[in-house]
């Protein structure tokens, strides 16, 4: 593992965050994960919130009532303005650590500007990782931008063919469409996917 590059990404996403240049930031959960979390009715799921920032989404989840809820991103900046908005949020529950070097089993990944924030040689890395932390039968669930980016990012965007080259083999794509619930800045440039590990 090559701590270097670990340190200097930390510190790179660390100077975002402190000068706010956080333009993929909502302020709020997005609408396509509060629709999909507001019908979950099982509240005892192992949820992961991998690069959460500002954990908008986390946050969301754990005041409706999901408690075995984790947060993950490598820089601390954001890992500490979430515990400050959520002061009964469990210490334990959140990670600052590289995504890649996270052990655990959860039900249900949320994504959310995460994939689109690494570099596009590292995405079968993801896509691997990901299955690695589900449990069988364990869903990952989210958006990914179905649009390129000029200059080239973070973040950085792709197809719904390129995605699905990813992912087919190791998940059940049980949805991968034209996201109908973005934000009016996103409409038509985001897909809406669940992927599930199989059992």
């Amino acid at each position: 593992m090559n701590f270097m590059l670990i340190s200097l990404e930390e510190l790179y996403w660390s100077s975002r965050y402190l000068n706010k240049e956080t333009g993929w930031d909502l302020g709020s959960i997005s609408t396509p994960l509060k629709q999909y979390l507001d019908q979950i009715l099982n509240f005892q799921l192992s949820i992961l919130v991998p690069g959460a920032g500002n954990g908008h989404e986390a946050s969301y989840a754990f005041q409706i009532g999901f408690e075995n809820l984790h947060i993950l991103d490598i820089s601390p900046v954001p890992l500490g303005e979430f515990l400050l908005a959520n002061p009964d949020f469990p210490k334990s529950q959140c990670h600052q650590e590289n995504f890649f070097a996270h052990d655990g089993q959860y039900d249900l990944i949320l994504e959310q500007t995460f994939f689109c924030a690494l570099p596009p040689e590292m995405r079968s890395q993801y896509a691997a990782k990901m299955h690695a932390l589900l449990k069988p039968g364990g869903k990952l669930v989210g958006v990914l931008f179905n649009r390129d980016f000029q200059p080239q990012g973070p973040p950085f965007g792709g197809s719904e063919s390129e995605y699905l080259g990813y992912f087919k083999d190791l998940f059940h794509v049980l949805k991968m469409e034209a996201c109908k619930n973005s934000i009016p800045a996103r409409q038509g440039s985001e897909l809406f996917f669940v992927l599930q590990k199989p059992q």
